[in-house]
């Protein structure tokens, strides 16, 4: 059984999704390893991705005039890797596996005219209050939208991911054994084999890549422990288990904000349509319980 789990990039972040520490993002990312190697032991063949919606941000923040955005994607797929492959491999020696991980800098191929290029809405970088996200505006000529959990954020072009070029060479990586770590940060956006200026959404290029390498099942762990409908309203409740027949109506009804968790529920739709066995929405550092059905959402066919 092959299993494709995506860790958010906020659930590596501090409160108001900013980067930590060297020292907060290298407990962070042992929390995730955690997660992956209890997988690997319940029997799973494993490939992870990774957001990456605060670093990039963070790197855009301090050295635009230096990095593009495709540039900062690249740059972070090798930073948050590097760090995965370390405390995968580290956690799998503690329990007696001789587990390997290997990260893979992933282009994906993006469309010219998707009109994610006039209405930007994936939020990147930290929180920040209205009247810094105005000042920011008129300096950088940045755009701002108000995020669903609080705050004000950047917000960028997200263009859907249409093909993943180092598909063939992630195949043969698993068939070699090893835990790959791919698709980082939604991958780079590249046309014709040259960056863009966007960030593909992580989920949903995690779900090509799953449908891509015909993965049996597809986990999403975030900062979040469940789907909700009527997030942050009085009559707000978690879903546990829904088919995903009814998971597509609340979806076409607009429950899931498209810049919080629609992506999510979207990608996890798309997996099952795409001939996925199972998917599961929910917290880091909860694989286990959630692959129990003690925590978290299950989509099931």
């Amino acid at each position: 059984m092959m299993l494709v789990i995506a860790l958010g990039g906020n659930a590596f972040a501090k409160t108001g999704s900013r980067v930590g520490s060297p020292k907060d993002q290298l407990e962070a990312v042992r929390e995730a390893a955690v997660d992956i190697v209890d997988m690997i032991q319940l029997g799973y063949r494993v490939v992870v991705t990774h957001g990456n919606g605060p670093q990039v941000g963070l790197i855009a923040e301090r050295i635009s005039d230096s990095l593009s955005l495709d540039m900062a994607v690249a740059a972070t797929e090798g930073w948050m890797g590097y760090l995965l492959v370390n405390a995968i491999e580290d956690e799998a020696k503690r329990r007696g596996l001789s587990t390997r991980a290997v990260a893979v800098v992933t282009r994906v191929i993006v469309n010219s005219n998707d009109d994610a290029f006039r209405n930007p809405t994936k939020f990147i970088g930290p929180t920040y209050r209205e009247a810094e996200a105005i000042e920011l505006s008129e300096v950088k000529g940045w755009v701002f939208k108000k995020d669903p959990r609080g705050g004000w954020r950047r917000v960028v072009p997200s263009p859907r991911p249409v093909s993943i070029v180092e598909a063939d060479v992630i195949r043969q990586l698993i068939s070699n054994g090893n835990i790959v770590i791919a698709v980082g940060g939604g991958g780079v956006p590249v046309i014709n084999h040259e960056g863009v200026e966007a960030v593909i959404d992580k989920d949903l290029a995690t779900q090509l890549l799953a449908n891509s390498i015909n993965a049996d099942e597809l986990m999403i762990l975030s900062d979040v422990d469940y789907v909700y409908l009527n997030y942050g309203k009085p009559n707000q409740r978690p879903i546990t288990t829904i088919h995903i027949n009814e998971l597509r109506r609340y979806y076409d009804e607009g429950q899931f904000p498209e810049g919080n968790m629609g992506p999510k529920v979207e990608a996890a739709i798309r997996f099952i349509e795409g001939g996925g066995k199972r998917a599961y929405i929910g917290r880091l550092g909860k694989a286990s319980e959630l692959i129990k059905g003690a925590t978290g959402t299950i989509i099931l066919p």
